[in-house]
């Protein structure tokens, strides 16, 4: 069966995903969000999906609107309800179970920044988007997602010029708590070439599958730190002829995925 690698890591991110949770999709992350769309659609028909700041249900809807980009409130026209911005990201008490964070640069213990690049802040090299919120949802929400549009020894590094969501610090298992942070933190990060999950005790990313057609030397190659690698990686499943079906007919009819 056919299928490109935004639609293996769309099923990937589904199947992680389960019913009743509460899950929400930042803006401009259409691979995510495809992923969230297809678990509500396959598996999840009690799940609360948050889209441009809107939450609703989207099983009645036979045909999903164009996703690409979010750079409105398209999703509106679904929702059940919405919230102001600032009082969204200003309050202890949206607490998700999932959200997804993306970044110009993630080190290797899963500190995303999203602010620019180069040591003087008053002179980046880059800059980027800046936070955007992820600093506090990060914070309160019982498990995040790291995702990359490209992976590449610039984008993973050994370590962030800046840090806009805190994912394990300089390491350990409790990095997260001595800081009193309530959330989860990082599960995963999801490349175009593989999946890395975090060694339990230190907290460094580690190896976890690669897609297929992909070599744990080329993940190493392009990867701008050494993360840990088990003796057996192996190797992420394809979506099933259900899912690729949903995701097609329903999610993404555009063809997003498939471009």
């Amino acid at each position: 069966m056919d299928y490109t690698t935004k639609e293996l890591i769309a099923a990937f991110i589904a199947r992680d995903l389960h019913d009743g949770e509460n899950i929400v999709v930042g803006a401009n992350l259409p691979v995510p969000r495809a992923g969230v769309l297809l678990a509500h659609l396959h598996h999840g028909p009690n799940m609360t999906i948050g889209l441009s700041a809107t939450q609703t249900s989207l099983l009645k809807e036979p045909v999903l609107q164009p996703f690409k980009y979010n750079r409105d409130f398209r999703a509106a026209r679904w929702a059940e309800s919405y919230m102001l911005h600032h009082e969204t990201f200003d309050s202890p008490k949206l607490i998700s179970d999932v959200f997804f964070v993306g970044g110009i640069q993630i080190d290797r213990f899963g500190n995303s920044n999203l602010i620019g690049v180069g040591r003087d802040y008053r002179r980046l090299r880059f800059r980027g988007p800046g936070a955007i919120g992820t600093t506090t949802m990060t914070v309160y929400t019982k498990r995040y997602y790291l995702y990359l549009n490209s992976h590449d020894p610039r984008v993973l590094v050994e370590r962030c010029d800046f840090v806009t969501a805190f994912g394990w610090g300089a390491g350990g298992a409790d990095a997260r708590t001595r800081l009193g942070l309530p959330g989860g933190g990082p599960k995963y990060c999801i490349t175009p070439l593989c999946v890395f999950d975090f060694e339990e005790e230190d907290k460094r990313m580690r190896l976890k599958s690669v897609h297929p057609g992909v070599t744990v030397e080329q993940v190493l190659a392009r990867t701008g730190f050494k993360p840990v690698v088990p003796a057996k990686v192996g190797e992420t499943e394809p979506p099933t002829a259900e899912e690729i079906a949903i995701l097609r007919q329903r999610v993404d009819v555009e063809g997003v995925l498939r471009s």
